[in-house]
């Protein structure tokens, strides 16, 4: 076996079967929005039930972050004691989600996360793959059927773990598509380990990964900010045939002013334009202590984007939009959206929509709450995603036969 690649026995097993391993249903868990978005997001990556009945029976007793991380540190010393890895896993990146980059125990339940996550699914840490990036390596993992019909390059955005979504690259290559997932510049592994800032330019981490697997003619899927980075690299990268925004992000700094008052976002925009430094950082941080997830967003962000204030935070964050490269993609694409998704609105599938007037071929799929897949990337039912997402690459390619 090629030593880059991890061979997966699809046998018998139909794209319909792959998307069965996701349960359907977005839960009213939490009354904080942000908390109970990703509480389902947890739960829909384990697709077990008591997953469900023990996050209900936590809700009552968290009322801020600390009561969270506890909660779920909680839940996951139980799954131990019970050898339920995937449960503990799931548990331990819930809690880890909301530790602040600089607290001490963020690494270390990242990193029993990791561990059991591939215990689980029998994957060793070597099988961890490292590419060439500059001075310095991007991690990524590649998963492939015995026969292949098309390679799909797939990673996240904001917040996420490339390991987050096995269960999403194993139902695509069950379907009969090689999958590689990498973690490029302020993701993941590039973040923590190589300390790598993340970048706009997203099309420099896209070709180092197409060199490495000598892969041309690939479908390119982003989650989450990654719809608008695969946007971008489908607009400078020509190997790049067919891009998935999943879901779209068209302008990220629209999306943080989303998270404060109309009143704070406007005078924020004023103070960004005339570049009032002191202010902008003074009015961030007294919203940050209003509204955790406020706090949460811009510490996160700030380590993230590589930058050391608020200010810089969303000068930088401006750079993160499509909107003025989306008419040089001539890739086929395929734009995903949530009706009700609390992160990003849904003027922005519009916008984009409207924005990639040369792409060869465009579809698009808003997703609603009788599909219970309204949310932020279709969190309540994934399944249905990700048959969309095969559905429109079998009409592309599946008439070309295994690759």
């Amino acid at each position: 076996m090629n030593a880059d690649k991890m061979t997966l026995d699809a046998e018998a097993i139909t794209a319909e079967d792959a998307f069965t391993t996701f349960p359907v249903g977005y839960y009213q868990l939490h009354p904080d929005v942000s908390i109970n978005f990703q509480m389902n997001r947890f739960y829909n990556w384990t697709n077990d039930e008591s997953v469900l009945a023990e996050m209900r029976t936590i809700a009552p007793r968290i009322r801020d972050y600390t009561d969270y991380k506890r909660e779920f540190f909680t839940l996951a010393e139980k799954a131990l004691i019970h050898d339920q890895k995937l449960k503990a896993a799931y548990y331990l990146r819930a809690a880890e989600f909301f530790i602040f980059p600089d607290e001490p125990e963020k690494l270390p339940t990242r990193e029993r996360f990791l561990r059991l996550i591939r215990e689980h699914y029998g994957i060793k840490e070597s099988e961890l793959l490292s590419i060439p990036y500059g001075n310095s390596i991007l991690p990524a993992y590649r998963f492939t059927p015995e026969q292949s019909r098309n390679s799909i390059v797939l990673f996240g955005g904001f917040d996420s773990y490339i390991e987050e979504f096995f269960p999403i690259a194993f139902s695509l290559v069950k379907a009969g598509y090689d999958v590689v997932l990498f973690e490029g510049p302020g993701q993941g592994g590039a973040l923590e380990y190589s300390g790598l800032p993340m970048m706009h330019e997203w099309e420099r981490p896209v070709e180092a990964v197409l060199d490495h697997f000598c892969l041309k003619d690939v479908t390119l899927l982003g989650i989450s900010l990654g719809g608008g980075l695969a946007i971008r690299a489908a607009a400078f990268e020509p190997r790049v045939r067919r891009v998935i925004a999943y879901d779209i992000l068209f302008d990220f700094r629209e999306c943080l002013f989303r998270q404060v008052t109309p009143a704070l976002k406007a005078i924020l925009k004023l103070l960004l334009a005339v570049r009032a430094r002191g202010l902008v950082n003074t009015l961030v941080w007294r919203a940050a202590m209003r509204k955790p997830v406020v706090a949460w967003g811009i510490r996160q962000g700030m380590h993230v984007l590589g930058v050391a204030t608020p200010y810089e935070f969303f000068q930088t964050a401006k750079l993160y939009t499509t909107k003025h490269i989306s008419k040089r993609v001539t890739a086929d694409v395929l734009l995903l959206a949530g009706r009700e998704d609390h992160y990003v609105p849904l003027c922005q599938f519009h916008r984009q929509a409207g924005a990639v007037g040369n792409a060869r071929s465009l579809t698009g799929r808003v997703f609603t709450h009788a599909e219970q897949a309204q949310d932020h990337c279709q969190i309540g039912n994934v399944g249905l995603a990700l048959e969309v997402i095969v559905n429109w690459l079998d009409r592309l390619i599946g008439d070309r036969g295994p690759r």
